[in-house]
C-alpha cells in the first residue's frame, strides 16, 4: 500500500535535543534532590511524559521539578537544539512532493513549535499533535490517530518514524507502518527489538523507501 502520510516523533528524530534533555534533568534533578545524576541515569527518563518521569524520582516535588525543568530546558533551546543531518532537506523534499507531514510528540505543543522554529522546520508541519492535545500519550495509538485525522488520512497510507519505543509501539498500535532512526540515543540494537518496520541510517533513507524520485509517484501525489 502506497504511503502518502509521515508522522515523525521531534526530540531524538528530527531534532537533536539529547544534549539539552539531558542537562534540563541534571539540573533539575540537582536543584529538587541534591544528588548528581549521570547520563546512564538519565537516559531511561527520555522518551516518556515528563511529568511520568518526574513522579517515578519523586512524586511530591513533580510538580516543582517539571516546572524547573521547562524553565531551563526552553531557555537554552537555542543554545542546543538542531536538526539532524539531512533532516532539513529532506523534509522540504518531502514537502513539496505533496506528501502529508505531522509531528507526534510527547513534548507540549509550544515547546515542539520553538524546536521547530530554530531549526527551520515550521514550514513544512501544518499539524503538531503534542502532549497537550491528548487524553494518552504514546505508547497509545491515541496522538498518531488525532493527527492522521487532523491529516484527513488513515492509518493504512501511514508511516510514523520516531526514536524510541513509545514511537514504534504507538504507530504499531494505530495500524501504521513504522521506522526507527539509527541515532537514537538509546542504541539502534534497541529500537530494533521492537520490530519497527524500517530502520534509517539518515533520514533521507525515507526518499529511497518512498521512491520518490519516480515520476509516476510524484504525479500520483501532487
Amino acid at each position: 500500500m502506497m504511503i502518502t502520510t509521515l508522522l515523525f516523533d521531534l526530540d531524538g528524530t528530527l531534532i537533536d535535543t539529547n544534549a539539552l534533555i539531558i542537562a534540563s534533568f541534571t539540573h533539575t534533578l540537582k536543584k529538587h534532590t541534591k544528588k548528581d545524576y549521570t547520563k546512564e541515569e538519565i537516559l531511561p527518563f527520555i522518551g516518556p511524559p515528563l511529568i511520568e518521569s518526574l513522579t517515578s524520582i519523586d512524586p511530591s516535588q513533580a510538580e516543582a521539578m517539571m516546572d524547573t525543568y521547562r524553565e531551563h530546558n526552553i531557555g537554552e533551546h537555542e543554545t542546543y537544539v538542531k536538526a539532524y543531518p539531512t533532516v532539513v532537506d529532506t523534509i522540504k523534499r518531502l514537502h513539496e512532493l505533496g506528501y502529508k507531514l505531522a509531528i507526534v510528540t510527547t513534548k507540549m505543543t509550544d515547546t515542539a513549535r520553538l524546536g521547530l522554529e530554530i531549526t527551520g522546520l515550521t514550514p513544512y508541519f501544518d499539524v503538531i499533535i503534542g502532549l497537550n492535545e491528548v487524553d494518552h500519550a504514546k505508547p497509545h495509538p491515541e496522538p498518531v490517530l488525532k493527527a492522521l485525522d487532523a491529516l484527513g488520512e488513515t492509518p493504512i497510507h501511514a508511516l510514523m518514524v520516531g526514536d524510541n519505543s513509545h514511537d514504534i509501539e504507538a504507530g504499531q498500535n494505530a495500524g501504521t507502518k513504522t521506522a526507527g532512526v539509527s541515532w537514537t540515543i538509546k542504541g539502534k540494537d534497541f529500537l530494533a527489538s521492537f520490530k519497527p518496520d524500517y530502520m534509517l541510517e539518515e533520514l533521507k533513507d525515507l526518499l529511497a523507501i518512498l521512491e520518490v524520485d519516480s515520476c509516476d509517484k510524484q504525479n500520483d501525489l501532487k
